[in-house]
């Protein structure tokens, strides 16, 4: 519990009374204090007496204190006012009211984004899940989206404070520090957001942190999880995105893990499985026997839906150059580009090989 939380109240009732309050800790130190030379100081003879005391206040060398709420039986804080008299107990129960208040929401608001860290990396067991979401009054059936924020080129630990600006609903929304590029959003959403809602979220994160902080990131956005147990794979998903989008498309950077496409499934596949593919599709030449200026005319030529015409007109080439340049690709790999099945197995070769490529690169 930070001192800092108690510091603040004790400093806003001070104006209300004239008597010194302040805050002990399970050690007998003196952690918070409206009379700022006492803070540090040790009362030693005070453990065993707050352990011990039956009542709901304890009178001890001049004061007067009140333990404040704690999970164990032994105390963790008290609070103490000057005085022994009626006035000193009524100022240290009207204290313990509002420490317990800012105590129990700062260890809740802490709590909670623990349990959820730990929920998403599976650092706690299934089970469990079910007993701390009930200690905490965290509601288990809430839909709620994963984005996965990671920083490119450099990082900054400012990017968590530019989150938590944008996202101040702290009992719904959560910003978790994975490690030094990533950032995980568990956002709250509602039943009639939809998949391009998502999207707007994950642009409006993009454009706050680059206009902010001049960084640059990619996001990956999970399923909506419909339950707890659910958020470990919807984070699982948001870093696949990020890692598919890198190797097949690298110019988007906010992705969705359901827009994923074939990229998906191929990314997911054994390299012995998708180098056995492609020796069974090449079998007159190799993939590698393309030129570069061949294989733009074929990634021109999917980007305009097996168009010649429009084709032609994109690469500034006449139509007729174009079938050459097709007929050429025919004889050199037997796929004729302008038949669908075999435009979709070239489509397909393209993408196993730029994963093999980036698994070689690992």
């Amino acid at each position: 519990m930070s001192s800092r939380i108690f510091q603040s109240v004790v400093l806003q009732m001070k104006d209300a009374t004239s008597r010194t309050i302040g805050v002990v800790e399970y050690d007998g130190s003196v952690v918070s204090c409206s009379d700022t030379s006492l803070i540090g100081v040790k009362w030693l003879d005070v453990i065993d007496a707050l352990n011990e005391m039956t009542d709901s206040v304890l009178v001890f060398e001049g004061r007067t204190f009140r333990p404040l709420s704690s999970w164990g039986t032994n105390f963790d804080y008290a609070v103490f006012a000057d005085g022994t008299d009626e006035e000193a107990k009524t100022i240290c129960m009207m204290a313990a009211v509002a420490l317990n208040g800012a105590k129990t929401y700062y260890e809740e608001k802490h709590d909670k984004a623990t349990f959820v860290k730990n929920i998403i990396t599976d650092n706690i067991l299934p089970g469990d899940i079910y007993i701390r979401a009930k200690e905490l009054r965290f509601p288990t059936e809430q839909l709620r989206a994963v984005f996965l924020v990671r920083q490119v080129d450099k990082t900054d630990i400012a990017v968590m404070d530019v989150l938590q600006s944008m996202f101040t609903d702290k009992q719904q929304d959560f910003i978790i520090s994975i490690n030094e590029t990533d950032i995980a959003l568990i956002k709250h959403v509602t039943p009639e957001m939809e998949t391009a809602d998502l999207y707007t979220i994950g642009q409006q994160i993009e454009d706050t942190i680059k206009s902010e902080l001049y960084i640059k990131t990619i996001i990956g956005i999970g399923s909506v999880a419909n339950h707890l147990r659910e958020l470990a794979d919807s984070y699982k998903e948001a870093q696949t995105a990020i890692e598919v989008v890198k190797v097949f498309d690298t110019d988007k950077t906010i992705i969705h893990y359901e827009n994923l496409g074939i990229g998906r499934l191929i990314y997911q596949l054994p390299t012995t499985l998708c180098e056995m593919f492609l020796s069974e599709v090449f079998k007159k030449n190799t993939i590698d026997s393309l030129d570069q200026e061949t294989l733009f005319t074929i990634n021109k030529f999917f980007e305009n839906n097996l168009n010649v015409s429009e084709t032609s007109r994109k690469l500034f080439v006449h139509r007729n150059t174009l079938v050459y340049r097709l007929e050429k690709i025919k004889k050199l790999t037997g796929l004729d580009l302008r038949e669908f099945d075999h435009a979709i197995i070239f489509k397909v070769a393209l993408m196993v090989k730029k994963y093999l490529q980036s698994r070689e690169q690992k």
